[in-house]
């Protein structure tokens, strides 16, 4: 299977440091031949890796404002991260006009979506009682239980994303003011790489965004224009659909107690091991969100978390306090058509017998080796590195402290050799 990945290399930038292999969540990456090596089938395109990277060799693909020339009309679909980025003079209504100043023809908040949402998931977990449903707003989080806890997938709630719905509604209105045969895109102003992938290679229904722009590179456009931008648009999402950039935003949007908040992909990945195990018994819905902070804290920002998060904070009790309370009419249009499926991951072998066999001696090898998971082998773990030698990926020498060994083993032997040679040579005095 090919994937797309907003997550991207540059080889040439590698210095093969490690970093990036100890903190990707999912053991996606290793250093060969003193690059960096991702590996397709494991990326949930986090960007923890961009993060980390002292030398700038990890980066984010979108598609960039250049790409609305192919389309008659454009639609922003700004997240409700982007309004923290700004200071608190310039509001959600001038940086709606400001998009207009860019090229964009009209802006649909997905934070409006979000209210939407709100009351969608409210009505889910009333009519599914019983079970801990995960919030499947995060494509991240969402990959990361395709390729980690394959068992939980039943646990995610089956709607689409705020982003989702705010493009079939965005196009929706624009297809009622332009005509049905508009050729119209719609933009989501992303804070993260994982939601370019979702719009790319979408998990469960087709995507109804039509390409990303960084919230990074619509923040250099937007900040050219806001003093010059005088006119104002309606706003029209809540309190409660901007929150749902804070961590815990869904949970108080939702008003729901019996609810788990966790952000950092790190922490979401700890407490669904605790999921796993059954230890989270009478909690009826977890928020999980990637980025360490919530989407303000996305890799693909611009301001600083904590200084965005205050900024929106206080924005918040100056929008319309409550949320969307009617939310029949879009019911349809957020429900997963097709179940979701874990992430193929290449066994071991095709032959079940030999796969065994292979686990066994991988098992062995791990035995073995040091357990520090230092990285300097190139892998994240020694058990990355023990299956990485079963699969012939790697040998016993790539690790330092088996190398080391090995060579304090040559050396007495070459000493013990060199008081070993046959009389006849004699000796040198």
């Amino acid at each position: 299977m090919s994937y797309f990945h907003s997550v991207r290399l540059d080889a040439e930038r590698c210095k093969g440091c490690t970093n990036c292999i100890k903190l990707c969540p999912t053991e996606a990456i290793r250093v060969r031949d003193g690059k960096a090596v991702i590996k397709e089938e494991r990326c949930i395109d986090c960007g923890e890796c961009i993060r980390v990277c002292p030398n700038n060799a990890k980066s984010a693909y979108s598609d960039g404002l250049h790409t609305l020339e192919k389309f008659a009309y454009r639609i922003a679909l700004p997240a409700p991260s982007l309004y923290g980025q700004f200071r608190h003079d310039s509001t959600p209504r001038q940086l709606h006009a400001a998009f207009r100043l860019i090229g964009f023809d009209d802006v649909f908040a997905v934070g409006e979506a979000a209210d939407y949402m709100t009351c969608a998931m409210h009505i889910f977990l009333n009519e599914n009682p019983g079970t801990t449903w995960i919030s499947s707003s995060c494509p991240a989080i969402v990959r990361l239980i395709q390729v980690k806890f394959p068992e939980l997938l039943p646990h995610l709630m089956p709607l689409d994303t705020p982003m989702e719905l705010a493009a079939q509604l965005a196009k929706q209105r624009a297809y009622d003011r332009w005509g049905p045969s508009a050729k119209v895109g719609a933009f989501f102003i992303t804070p993260c790489p994982a939601k370019t992938t979702a719009v790319h290679q979408p998990e469960g229904n087709p995507s109804h965004v039509d390409g990303t722009i960084s919230i990074s590179e619509a923040y250099g456009a937007l900040l050219k224009v806001l003093p010059s931008s005088d006119e104002v648009l309606p706003n029209s999402m809540s309190q409660f659909g901007c929150g749902w950039a804070l961590p815990g935003g869904e949970i108080t949007a939702l008003g729901r107690g019996r609810s788990l908040s966790a952000n950092g992909v790190r922490e979401v990945s700890l407490l669904l091991e605790e999921l796993e195990l059954g230890h989270l018994e009478g909690i009826d819905f977890i928020e999980a969100q990637a980025c360490p902070g919530g989407c303000l804290g996305g890799p693909l920002t611009v301001a600083n978390y904590f200084v965005s998060r205050v900024r929106l904070e206080r924005l918040l009790p100056h929008l319309p306090p409550r949320a969307a309370e009617d939310c029949a009419h879009v019911t349809r249009l957020i429900s997963f058509t097709q179940p979701l499926r874990p992430r193929p991951i290449l066994p071991l072998d095709n032959d079940v017998s030999v796969a065994i066999r292979m686990l066994e001696h991988l098992e062995e090898l791990l035995l073995g080796l040091p357990q520090l998971d230092c990285g300097a082998c190139g892998a994240p773990s020694c058990r990355a590195l023990a299956e990485d030698i079963v699969r012939g990926l790697a040998t016993e020498s790539d690790c330092a402290i088996k190398l080391r060994e090995r060579v304090k083993r040559l050396a007495l032997e070459m000493v013990d050799l060199a008081t070993k040679l046959p009389p006849a040579m004699g000796r040198e005095g």
